[in-house]
């Protein structure tokens, strides 16, 4: 008598970290037993006995992996807790995991979650201190040199950090599908949200309205996701992979499935899934989840199902189809009118940006201006200056495919920048991997 295990077509993956040691409030959407219930999913469904499926222990990150994409005031070491440096840590490791092809994907399944958190931060917005995704990418980048990277966002939220950290960067890609920010937190994510001087197009924004069914969500992944993705061929696939589109989430408002994000998995082939949102603890995570694990193992994921789903229940009308389409459209337009602004903005040499910060958990602004510098050769340096009731941070930052002239520049103005009270005066140098403080 022979037993049969079975086997996932990929080598795939999993770290599950709940961090129950870690909450904002006890009643809190992002509480301690948000994950419980997917933990016990995934035991019922035996995913620990089949073959290729691997359990990975998650790892501390290191400040440095944190201060190679955040400016914090007062500092990294202030601001997060051991939860905060695990949920990174974890990203990396499962990095690891797929660079070093120990698997083929790999998927992160962990809290606090990280794509509202920006360049700067000074403190908890959105549930998020730091931006997982982005500290997972820089420690590839830094690791592995890796150039150009994809980040398909799944958040019924918009991914507002993930854009602001990404914004000047050309090759990264960074495609968000939310609800519209008209209706949602953080109000953000217009179609016109295309990028900075040096990487306009890079970013496209896809805002979905209130009840988007499946075949919205397909709708956006056939007509603008999968043929964006096969043109600016990426060397990775990230997904931030929100489950909060889901239609028991209780603080969104779409009508999105299990099988609806097994399926836009499937399509994707991300090589990573970092968990993000997803606050329908016992009716939505457990299933999506699953349906996610199965599609990236290459396995049947027909079964997983809701119990209570009713198709007809949650129909898409027609004018919203129509609408859907529109936004696809000038989705696909952003891409295909990418990179002419930089001549024009090359004439400027400096572009300047301002904007406020709603910092929702503490309830505070910051004021922040950038000056992009911008260079023939690359995308450029960029001065930082943000200011809060807290603390001022004034930076100069230097992406990971900046030219040596512009690392020298950005270096020499931080060197004869002089100190001010109250404010943090650094250099953030992602070509040697340097940060500085005065």
């Amino acid at each position: 008598m022979t037993s049969f295990m079975p086997r996932a077509q990929n080598r795939t993956a999993l770290i599950l970290f709940p961090a129950f040691d870690w909450c904002i409030s006890p009643t809190h959407p992002e509480r301690e037993e948000r994950l419980l219930y997917t933990r016990d999913q995934i035991i019922e469904e035996g995913l620990e006995d089949i073959e290729n499926i691997v359990f990975l222990n998650p790892e501390l990150a290191r400040h440095a992996d944190i201060d190679r994409v955040h400016l914090c005031a007062p500092s990294s070491h202030k601001l997060l807790t051991e939860s905060h440096l695990i949920s990174a840590g974890a990203t990396l490791r499962v990095a690891r995991a797929v660079m070093d092809k120990e698997a083929d994907k790999a998927f992160a399944i962990v809290r606090p979650p990280g794509h509202h958190a920006m360049q700067t931060v000074f403190g908890d917005r959105g549930f998020c201190i730091v931006n997982i995704e982005a500290i997972m990418i820089e420690y590839i980048r830094r690791h592995y040199g890796v150039k150009k990277i994809a980040i398909v966002d799944t958040d019924c939220h918009h991914g507002d950090g993930t854009q602001d950290i990404y914004w000047n960067d050309p090759d990264t890609l960074f495609i968000s599908l939310h609800q519209d920010g008209r209706t949602l937190f953080p109000g953000t994510g217009f179609i016109r949200e295309s990028g900075g001087p040096a990487a306009d197009g890079y970013t496209i924004n896809l805002p979905l309205p209130p009840n988007t069914g499946e075949d919205g969500f397909d709708m956006v992944m056939e007509r603008v996701v999968m043929p964006v993705l096969d043109e600016f061929k990426p060397e990775l696939i990230i997904n931030s992979a929100g489950q909060d589109n889901h239609y028991t989430d209780p603080i969104t408002n779409m009508n999105f499935t299990a099988q609806g994000y097994a399926r836009l998995n499937q399509r994707l082939n991300p090589d990573i899934c970092v968990l993000e949102g997803g606050y329908s603890i016992e009716g939505a995570l457990p299933y999506t989840n699953l349906g996610i694990i199965l599609a990236m193992a290459g396995m049947d994921y027909s079964h997983v199902k809701e119990p209570d789903y009713d198709q007809a229940r949650f129909r898409q009308p027609e004018e919203m189809t129509r609408y859907i389409a529109g936004v696809c459209d000038k989705g696909l337009e952003v891409f295909a009118n990418r990179g002419k602004t930089k001549q024009e903005a090359l004439k400027k040499k400096v572009v300047s940006e301002r904007k406020s910060i709603f910092y929702d958990t503490t309830g505070f602004n910051v004021d922040e201006t950038r000056q992009y510098h911008l260079c023939p050769d690359c995308p450029g340096y960029t001065e930082v200056t943000a200011t809060s009731p807290r603390a001022r941070i004034h930076a100069f930052t230097v992406p990971f495919n900046a030219c040596p002239t512009c690392q020298r520049t950005a270096r020499d103005l931080f060197a004869v920048t002089q100190p001010v009270p109250q404010t943090i005066t650094a250099l953030q140098d992602r070509v040697a991997d340097i940060y500085e403080t005065k």
